[in-house]
């Protein structure tokens, strides 16, 4: 009797947990799908204006109001006329150029003062460290002004030294990341370094430095992206085309009465297209960049 007992007991709690699994799985089914929804639909956000552009590009000019992604006879000349219209393959060099230069500078000087705050003691270290990400703040419109007095001071206006020198020598927001990632680096390997001779500077170039390759590779990134997107500081400080860059290009191409979209969106995408090259080429160390550096919510 009491086996007999126990049984009908054992089969209700085998049901119970049973119904409890397939509620959880029936959670987690739906939770996950409606997350793999909401990616989706921010996705498409992302991604419709750039199709969009896409098709325009292969359009003609009074097909561009048309609602149809994919045109019946893709104008493949539009983008054979940019370079007819507008020198953007000296455009697109010149931008290569300033971007190569305030990249590299960038990557130089942030990696210093990040390993200075982060490693060297100084007395008001701290409150140089707030007063510098309080620069953060200041609106770029707010300085555009002072920086093009000092540039015409120089007399570097309408010159490359314009678009190269005011961003060659780091910036707070490159100087708080590498400062985050320094910090991430067991003290065991300066303390080392120490003890076998090195000096200040060997410590930071030849131990920490190159423990340092995913965040440089962030902020080499989201510099280069900063350079070539840029328009308000060459729109104030250049006016030839033999030095212009590539998005001075995209506002030259409008007229004041008419404007060929699809060329204007052909010529978008050309100078989208070494963004996504070298986003493509640098994704992995940039996702592993961002979530080690202090940035990604750590």
């Amino acid at each position: 009797m009491q086996a007999s007992a126990c049984a009908p007991a054992t089969e209700v709690g085998v049901v119970v947990r049973g119904s409890r699994v397939q509620r959880a799985i029936i959670r987690r089914t739906l939770r996950g799908t409606l997350t793999y929804v909401a990616l989706v639909g921010i996705a498409w956000c992302a991604l419709a204006p750039i199709l969009w552009a896409l098709s325009g590009s292969l359009k003609r000019d009074g097909e561009i109001t048309d609602p149809t992604l994919l045109p019946a006879q893709p104008q493949w000349s539009n983008y054979r006329e940019i370079f007819d219209l507008l020198p953007l393959g000296r455009m697109l060099l010149n931008t290569t150029v300033y971007a190569l230069c305030v990249t590299a500078g960038q990557v130089f000087f942030c990696a210093l003062a990040g390993y200075a705050f982060a490693r060297l003691r100084f007395r008001g270290r701290d409150a140089l460290f707030l007063a510098y990400l309080g620069t953060l703040m200041v609106p770029l419109t707010v300085t555009v002004i002072p920086q093009f007095l000092i540039m015409r001071a120089f007399g570097w206006v309408d010159t490359p030294w314009a678009m190269i020198v005011p961003g060659l020598f780091g910036s707070a927001f490159g100087t708080y990341m590498m400062r985050q990632f320094f910090r991430t680096l067991p003290a065991e390997l300066e303390e080392a370094a120490i003890i076998d001779g090195c000096t200040t500077w060997q410590v930071f170039w030849r131990v920490l430095l190159p423990h340092t390759r995913p965040a440089l590779m962030v902020l080499a990134v989201l510099t280069w992206i900063g350079v070539w997107n840029d328009f308000l500081w060459p729109l104030v400080m250049i006016q030839r085309n033999e030095i212009a860059t590539a998005t001075l290009g995209l506002v030259r191409l409008q007229g004041q009465y008419h404007t060929q979209w699809p060329i204007l969106m052909a010529a978008t995408m050309v100078l989208l297209a070494p963004l996504l090259v070298i986003y493509a080429i640098a994704q992995k160390s940039f996702v592993s960049g961002i979530a080690q550096s202090g940035i990604g919510g750590r």
